[in-house]
């Protein structure tokens, strides 16, 4: 049974750190990519950034180069995202996900996904 778990959110002010965390279970983490998205009110999910299998990721949204990074511990088949120097357009629910080797932006290639966890950054 495959599933993600991402936990980690919270209430944090700007400019602060934070880490998700997405748990693993259910398939051979070391073949897949996890995604991370996001769904800020009132606007649709989008694609943040990526780790590949092979360890590489790809940043979708330019406002989080140099803030937000990405590492995959295949011990703990856990994924972290890194989130620094946090702002107020940061706030959304933060998914992960799965798919098979490498990274897409578009959701639909995703096979499995987590729950999501709330983030919300105050000015």
């Amino acid at each position: 049974d495959v599933q993600l778990q991402a936990s980690g959110g919270g209430l944090v002010q700007a400019g602060g750190s934070l880490r998700l965390s997405c748990a693993t279970s259910g398939f051979r983490f070391e073949d897949y990519a996890i995604g991370w998205f996001r769904q800020a009110p009132g606007k649709e999910r989008e694609a943040v950034l990526c780790v590949a299998a092979s360890g590489d990721s790809t940043y979708y949204v330019d406002s989080v180069k140099g803030r937000f990074t990405l590492s995959r511990d295949s011990a703990k088949k856990m994924v972290y995202l890194q989130m620094n120097n946090v702002k107020p357009e940061d706030t959304a629910v933060y998914y992960c996900a799965a798919d098979f080797w490498s990274c897409k932006e578009q959701e639909s290639w995703y096979d499995a996904w987590g729950q999501g966890t709330q983030v919300t950054v105050s000015s």
